[in-house]
């Protein structure tokens, strides 16, 4: 009875790996497969799943296939999630680091400029720079990477701080190690698996962000496929083709938990204290 919970644990972990490493072979090798374009029709708008093959999740409202798009949409959420989940990290690690080792004028410069993207509403700036700047995956990741360094910046910062008195970096100092090899010999490789943790929760939350956008209407522009794009248009049409806005909905709901899975397993390999909170 007592490892019934981690075999739970265990079995939904791999059921997340294993959703998160298909997704990520076929977004990939999307150009791989034998999919039509996801912006060209291949049929009669609205088809119903498994009418033909090798369209076995129908066609959108205009006729495009709804499997392609989907797993075209993939790369797009991918790309958009990962690319600006490390911009964060790294942004935020270094300022993190670098404001609990300099202390002083740079930690309170460095706190100010944090606070200053935090005191902005995050879903309120983006459309502000959705409005300005062209919508596109590099704006998107640039922008949400900026959005969400502070979060990273105190994490890492938290951590830093937590090894500034041990041993191994006191006895560096003492025999001499310069700046350089305190910051990225000693407290850098210590702050990394609670940042790398805290990275793969915040990727499901950078999916959600992008679908956000994409359904507003000022993300990723058509006809580019985008999940939040997919469920927007077939809103549209869901009293008589409702998949068309379940399965993207299903995907990011996947991912989404997966993501998180995969993240708290981390987190709790990272803290032992934390699952055991739980």
């Amino acid at each position: 009875m007592t490892n019934t919970p981690t075999r739970r644990g265990g079995t939904a972990l791999w059921l997340a790996s294993g959703w998160l490493g298909l997704l990520g072979l076929l977004a990939l090798g999307v150009g791989l497969l034998p999919l039509p374009a996801p912006d060209a029709p291949v049929g009669g708008p609205n088809l119903p799943p498994f009418a033909s093959f090798p369209e076995i999740l129908g066609t959108d409202g205009i006729g495009r296939s709804v499997l392609s798009r989907l797993i075209h949409g993939a790369r797009i959420s991918l790309t958009v999630s990962i690319g600006a989940t490390l911009l964060a990290a790294v942004l935020g690690g270094l300022l993190g680091v670098l404001a609990a080792y300099l202390r002083g004028f740079a930690e309170s410069v460095i706190g100010v400029v944090l606070d200053a993207i935090l005191a902005f509403p995050p879903l309120l700036l983006l459309l502000a720079l959705a409005a300005v700047v062209r919508p596109g995956v590099g704006t998107l990741v640039a922008s949400l990477g900026l959005l969400f360094v502070p979060p990273f910046a105190r994490l890492a910062k938290a951590a830093a701080l937590a090894r500034l008195n041990r041993e191994y970096v006191v006895a560096a100092e003492a025999l001499g190690a310069g700046h350089g090899r305190l910051l990225f010999r000693e407290l850098m490789p210590g702050c990394v698996p609670p940042v790398a943790s805290y990275a793969v929760v915040m990727a499901a939350l950078m999916i959600m962000v992008e679908g956000a956008l994409s359904f507003l209407g000022v993300g990723i522009p058509p006809p580019a496929p985008s999940w939040g794009a997919m469920i927007a248009a077939g809103k549209d049409f869901l009293a008589m083709s409702p998949q068309l806005v379940l399965v993207p909905c299903a995907a990011m709901f996947l991912t989404v938990l997966s993501f998180n899975t995969v993240g708290e397993h981390l987190r709790a390999r990272v803290d032992p204290g934390a699952g055991d909170a739980r």
